[in-house]
């Protein structure tokens, strides 16, 4: 049995051919713009999954290190560690900075981390290269998404640190690489004044008669140390014990230490509901946009293909072909140009999407989902074209 369609395909290949690369282009721009939506929510979810934590210990009706300034004190994880259903805690501190390399800066997240060791809650859980922190200071363990590599010094505020590690997928929310230094290091990155504030804040001392005290000698001094110490963290990441609830731990940190706690589904609702909300919904409606504007142009596509063989149609309607035939021919063109540009679309879209700035996620699943509507959508528009075809007059057509 002769296929008109496969004929019909064969006689112009070519433009067949090129019409599905350029509407695979359009489909692969579709499947990106998906996958970028994927993305932004899978480094929120990143995030929570690499900290180690069941508990985030923050500063009080605060929503936590993520989405607001919180502050801690640095010994809170001692109180906290000693409460019944508490495995470990582990100080933290986040600072999103712009970091100097090599005469170029980008921008990354410093993360402080608590002495200890791989499996402490906040430390990388894995190494592609190199090794893990081992000295107090002046290390540093970075993303390879900075473009770091191992033996590289990065400034951060006013010290040098060399980079002796490098991880895989560990970034901020927004994307951003995340660098692991140790936590006295990072409180003097976040939370230590300039020399001009400190003298500015020794001078206001020096200058209020209750810290020169007679009777007191050494007061202004302490003051001054206390003034220009750092013993503040982030949060205290939190790690539960096997069989303790950890909606119950949470209600007896409030309780007993008055600091705000959130667990893993709070975080979660945080940083997608409330951080990255904007942006996600802005990406959405761009998404909406580009899937119908690809509609509208795969319809637009079958139906000028339809009408360009205005004659032939007419020709095998004079020769007896019937209607059913001739459906199906457009049909089968219809579907097999919304899978060439489908296959294009998905193979450029794989292609370039480790290319582009923000993380770009394209799952099975979304690539099915998108299989079914280029077919839906072929389809239906294949039905109009179907329907202005058979009302053809082959007199007229053949005529003009």
């Amino acid at each position: 049995m002769i296929s008109l369609a496969g004929r019909d395909i064969l006689h112009a290949w070519g433009k067949f051919v090129f019409t599905g690369v350029g509407l695979g282009l359009l489909i692969g721009v579709t499947l990106t713009m998906a996958g970028v939506y994927r993305g932004m929510v899978d480094d929120a979810r990143v995030l929570l999954d690499n900290s180690g934590a069941d508990l985030w210990v923050v500063q009080e009706e605060t929503l936590g290190p993520y989405a607001e300034p919180s502050s801690v004190p640095d010994d809170a994880w001692r109180s906290l560690r000693a409460l019944p259903g508490v495995a470990e805690a582990a100080n933290i501190t986040y600072l999103t900075m712009q970091v100097d390399h090599a005469g170029r800066d980008f921008r990354a997240m410093v993360t402080g981390i608590a002495d200890g060791g791989p499996g402490t809650p906040g430390w990388p859980p894995r190494l592609v290269a190199g090794r893990h922190l081992t000295r107090g200071h002046y290390e540093v363990v970075a993303d390879e998404a900075s473009g770091l590599a191992l033996g590289d010094e990065v400034r951060i505020r006013r010290n040098h640190y060399r980079v002796v590690g490098l991880t895989r997928r560990m970034v901020s929310s927004n994307g951003d690489p995340m660098l692991f230094i140790p936590f006295r290091d990072a409180q003097q990155a976040q939370f230590q004044k300039d020399n001009d504030a400190l003298l500015a804040q020794r001078r206001r001392t020096a200058q209020n008669p209750a810290f020169d005290r007679p009777g007191v000698p050494g007061l202004r001094e302490a003051v001054d140390a206390l003034q220009s110490g750092n013993h503040q963290a982030n949060a205290v990441l939190v790690r539960v014990a096997p069989g303790t609830d950890p909606a119950e731990l949470a209600a007896r940190i409030r309780r007993w230490t008055h600091l705000g706690v959130h667990d893993r589904a709070q975080m979660d609702a945080i940083l997608i509901g409330k951080l990255i909300a904007t942006a996600a919904r802005q990406i959405g409606m761009f998404l909406v946009i580009l899937a119908v504007v690809s509609a509208a142009v795969v319809a637009f596509i079958i139906y000028t293909l339809t009408m360009g063989k205005v004659r032939e149609i007419a020709v095998l309607k004079l020769i007896g072909t019937r209607d059913r035939t001739i459906a199906g021919m457009i049909l089968q063109q219809a579907i097999a140009l919304g899978l060439i540009g489908f296959a294009v679309g998905k193979i450029v879209a794989t292609f370039w999407g480790p290319h582009f700035p923000k993380y770009v996620l394209l799952l099975p699943q979304d690539a099915v989902t998108g299989l079914l509507a280029v077919v839906v959508i072929c389809t239906l528009s294949s039905l109009v074209a179907i329907r202005a075809a058979l009302r053809v007059d082959p007199a007229e057509a053949i005529g003009g």
